[in-house]
Parts: structure tokens; sequence; C-alpha cells
């Protein structure tokens, strides 16, 4: 496709903001009838340019008709046009120094978790373009595919396997070729790990010799299993949201995306929306939408601006003197997450990432990176995993490992003390769920965010599990060479109760909020949006992101989080959805027992 010459809008100059609405006139009947009464209208404006911002600003601006504002709280991701300006970003293996402070991170807190010692947890989210797609640990997980039948019967409607299929493989071009389950031509760059090191193949006969099968794709045909990871790493380099869809779309002279921008309030007449309110280089200002306001804030960002905006629960919104435009019981309530922890074992051998992460290592590692983009630095290491399930009569995976040739402490913000390795291991399907709700009326005030961590008798019992299958697996024979003493529980924590203080002390997000304007039938009092992404009760307003699940995914969420912006910007431009039916899918020969 012939890609015309970039043209770029420097945010906040006057004569330039006024050459794009005249742009925006002569492109548009639609947009000329309200820019003759109002400046700064758009098409679509779209809110917050992350995992499912990036795709829509994309996909509704091929449309050359159509004019798009994408508006991020965060800077852009790039300077001067250079990744290796932005190293913290674009590197794979510099992934912890994004989560470390707050520069390209909205550095949210839970409440204290009753059910974790009190502790307050950590939940770092994307403020960047690409959002948490640019912060994240590159992981491609697609979920199971009962996962989206279970939307589908909780009120999703056509949001089934068959329906949601054909739109991940639309998004990806994944680097072994097309199949029936793995696209090869879409924006998003999907590869599989390249160090093949020691203590990762190790870890996948451990899983074998447990008596688990080996999966040779766990995107594909049989999610359960031990495999190789995919991963968003395209060339040495992280393949982020904004990489593969932003910025060749910022090209158009149709896209105007501006960083640095916080939206304050979406703008009503009546029940329609109209636009949104916006701080920008300290002054309020107000953009305009002639077709729809989309929300693609996340789980969290995306249900508090709907309470900001007057949307949301109505006794709580009086409380804060917030006038209300629809009562949504739901906005802000259904909060699930991934819960994990690390088990940790010292390694016999220098084979870990330990020297890798000493500062005279870091330098050759970090320079051969910038030269040639390869090496220890073009992978973020998390190249092998595996699902399982925790008990019989479970029908698909309810168990995730995340294998790492090293030690993580405190989300990174603390270095490794010793050659170890380590498995991330967590449940799928919590049934413990959260809800978060306005702090105050100000937008710049984080949200309360309340989890409810462990709060169920079958979130004990499954962890307990987690912990239990974790050492089986590292007691396997493939470890003997490698294996030393148990860093974490350690050999002291035997019993269920000191397994279940071991968890309380230890267990941690894995980043994946979400369900918190979910999806369902405008019949169900609690849920947000319909199927078709409209907000229910309102006019002109959408919410796409991870936020609409109606249910959280049984693995990571970037991938699903992708695949529904691809689905939904087909919905809002109309067209009929893509389909395929009945794909095959792994189902074990037997319930009886979980391997």
């Amino acid at each position: 496709m012939h890609r015309q010459t970039a043209f770029r809008i420097k945010i906040g100059t006057l004569k330039r903001s006024h050459a794009l609405r005249k742009h925006h006139v002569q492109k548009s009947s639609t947009v000329t009838t309200l820019s003759s009464k109002r400046a700064d209208t758009y098409n679509y404006i779209i809110v917050g340019a992350g995992s499912a911002g990036c795709v829509l600003a994309n996909r509704l601006s091929e449309d050359s008709s159509k004019s798009v504002l994408i508006l991020e709280a965060g800077p852009k991701d790039t300077l001067l046009g250079s990744k290796r300006l932005m190293w913290k970003i674009h590197m794979p293996s510099a992934l912890i120094y994004n989560l470390c402070d707050d520069k390209y991170n909205w550095y949210y807190q839970t409440t204290p978790q009753k059910y974790l010692n009190n502790r307050v947890l950590y939940w770092p989210r994307g403020r960047v373009w690409g959002g948490s797609s640019s912060l994240n640990a590159m992981v491609y997980v697609r979920g199971h595919a009962e996962d989206y039948n279970r939307w589908n019967r909780e009120g999703a409607a056509g949001w089934d396997y068959d329906h949601c299929l054909p739109y991940f493989k639309k998004a990806q071009s994944h680097e072994l070729g097309p199949d029936q389950y793995r696209g090869g031509n879409g924006p998003l760059h999907v590869s599989r790990g390249k160090t093949k090191h020691l203590l990762h193949q190790a870890f996948l006969e451990a899983g074998q010799q447990a008596g688990y099968p080996f999966t040779e794709d766990m995107n594909g045909y049989q999610q359960e299993g031990f495999g190789w990871m995919d991963m968003t790493v395209h060339k040495g380099y992280r393949w982020s949201a904004a990489s593969a869809y932003l910025h060749p779309a910022i090209s158009r002279p149709n896209v105007s995306a501006q960083a640095r921008t916080l939206v304050t309030k979406i703008l009503f007449e009546g029940t329609k929306a109209i636009g949104v309110e916006y701080i920008k280089n300290k002054q309020k200002k107000k953009a305009f939408a002639s077709n729809d306001v989309i929300l693609s804030g996340g789980a969290i960002n995306s249900p508090q601006l709907l309470m900001l905006s007057g949307i949301g629960n109505a006794d709580d919104l009086k409380k804060l003197g917030i006038p209300v435009i629809c009562h949504r019981p739901g906005v802000g309530q259904n909060l699930q997450d991934h819960l994990e922890m690390y088990i940790q074992q010292q390694c016999t051998e220098p084979i870990s990432l330990y020297q890798a992460q000493k500062l005279l290592k870091m330098i050759p590692i970090g320079l051969e990176w910038l030269w040639r983009s390869t090496g220890q630095g073009a992978t973020a290491h998390l190249e092998s995993g595996g699902f399982i399930r925790s008990r019989p009569d479970v029908p698909h995976p309810d168990i995730q490992f995340h294998f790492l040739p090293s030690q993580v402490i405190d989300h990174g913000r603390v270095p490794p003390k010793l050659e170890a390795y380590q498995v991330h291991v967590g449940t799928m399907r919590s049934t413990s769920v959260g809800w978060l709700k306005l702090t105050s009326a100000d937008p710049k005030d984080h949200p309360i965010i309340e989890p409810n961590y462990m709060s169920t008798e079958t979130d004990i019992w499954e962890f307990r599990q987690c912990v239990k299958l974790s050492r089986e697996i590292f007691a396997q024979k493939a470890f003997d060479r490698f294996r030393g003493a148990e860093i974490q529980p350690g050999s002291s924590v035997q019993s269920e109760e000191e397994i279940d203080a071991f968890v309380r002390q230890k267990a941690d997000s894995a980043y994946h909020p979400s369900c918190t304007c979910k999806m369902g039938m405008t019949s169900d009092v609690n849920a947000v949006v319909d199927s078709h992404t409209n907000v229910i009760g309102v006019e002109n307003l959408r919410v796409v992101d991870a936020s609409i699940m109606p249910s959280i995914v049984s693995g990571n969420l970037n991938a699903p989080t992708i695949m529904i912006a691809e689905k939904a910007a087909d919905i809002i431009k109309g067209l009929p959805s893509l389909y395929e039916k009945n794909v095959p899918v792994y189902k074990p020969k037997t319930l009886e027992t979980p391997r």
C-alpha cells in the first residue's frame, strides 16, 4: 500500500491545529456540518493509546474519509524517530526498568488486602503510547477457546471462539508462518524464543517427566501442556501495539495522535456523547466527535472516566457531587485479575541470568543490542511455560506457568541475590472478584482498587496446588544437574498451614486487571456495554479494552485485548464479523485425572 508523506502535528501549535481542522472539513461532509459549529471535531475520539486504542486508531482510519483523534495521558514511545533513545521500552530484556518508576507507568496500588496479610499490592499499568504493551513481559498468550465460548454464554453474543479466532489471526504475523490457528500477514509480529537456554530445556523435560504433555503451540490446537512461549518481539525489539498499529497510522493525514493529554470528562448533550474535555499543557481544552467517543484506557482508567463523567452507580456519584448521566451500577464492579507466586530454586551451575544482570556484564549486552539488536538483550527470557489442570473434572487448564532462568525480587525493583531459576505460577479463573471506585471527583486522583484477592476457599486450595505442583516439577530428573536449595517457599514450608502463610506473604499481581466494564445483555443490570461495545443507556459512547471482558481469560491479556479491538473495529465500521466454524480444539481423553 502506498504511504502518504507523514503529516505531523505539533500539539499546542494553533496554526497546525487549524490546518488539520481544515483538512477534516474537506474530508467529511459529516464533519463539515459539525465543524461549522465547533472547532476540533473528528469522526472518532479514542481515549487511550494502549493496546486497544492503537488498534482502533489504525483500523478506523483505514477509511480516509473518517478522521480520528487519539489522546494519551503519557508520553510518546519514541524520541526523534529513534527507538534506541528510549531503550528502556524497546529493549526486551530491559522491561523491569519500566516497572520500577512512574515515567511510563500509572504506578497504581491496591487497598490493603485482607487475605494477604493486609499488604498493599503494586499494580504497574502503561502510561505511554502502546500502553501496557510497552511495559509488559511481551508474552503472547490467547487463552483457551472455552474462555470465549463462556463469554458468549455470559451474554457477549457473537464473541465465541469461532468469531474471535479470525481476529487473533488477522492481527498476527507469526514468524513460523500461518496455519489454521496462526496469522501470517497482520501488523503484530510474534516470534519464538531464540536462546534455547539449558534451564528452559530442563523445565520442558521436567514437565513431561511429571506426566504432562508437550504442546507445539499453546495458542493453537492444544493449550494444555508445556512448550515454548510466543513473544511480541520482532528483530530484537519489543513489538508493542504502538509499533504494530499506531506508528503506521499516524502517517495518515486523517489521524491526530496526542501525548501527555489527560482526558478528564466525556461531554454530553442529554445522554448523547459529543466529545471530551482534556488537559494539555495545563490548559483545559475540548474536542468533539461526530460518530463515537471510544474509551480504551484499560480496566482502571475506562471505568474511572465513565464515573467521572456521570456514568456509574448513582448513589456513589451523588456523594462526590458528580451529576448523574446514567445509572450503571456495574461500572467498576466485577474486577478480576490473575494472582501469582514465584517458586524459586538455587542453581548449582553458573548458567542463570545472575551474572548477566551485573553492571560489567550488562554493558556489553546493551551495546550488542544497540548495535545489532541481538544477544541477551533481545529477549525477555520468559521463553517457556505451561498450562495444566489443577484436579480431575476441570475441563481445561486453570494453572499457568512462566519459567525464568533467573530470580525476580519485588517486581524486579531489587536485584537478584544469587544463581537461581524460578517459575511464576498462578490460577487462571479465580473465584475472588473485586471492584474499583472513585477516590474523589478529581481526575488526577487514582481510584480505590479493591481486588479482594484470596477471599474464597476455592482460591486458597488452588494456590496450595500451585505450590505443590511446582515443587513436583522442579523435583524431576531433568533438574537433578541444576537443583540447589529451594529459596522460596523454602524447605521449612511443608504443611498446608505453612503453604497458606507463604501465599499470603508472597502472592502478587500478574498485572492482568480486567472485566470492570463487562460486556453483556442490555437486560443485565450489571453489564456496562452491549455486545457491540456500546455503553448501555447512552448514545455514541463505546468502551473497547480489557475492561469489557465478561470474565477473565485463561492466560495473559495483551493478545486478547488486541483481538477485542480488531473485532470491535469491524463492528464500529458496520462490517460483518469474521467467522471460522468448528476449528478443532484439544480435549483431554479423560477428566478423571488432571494429567
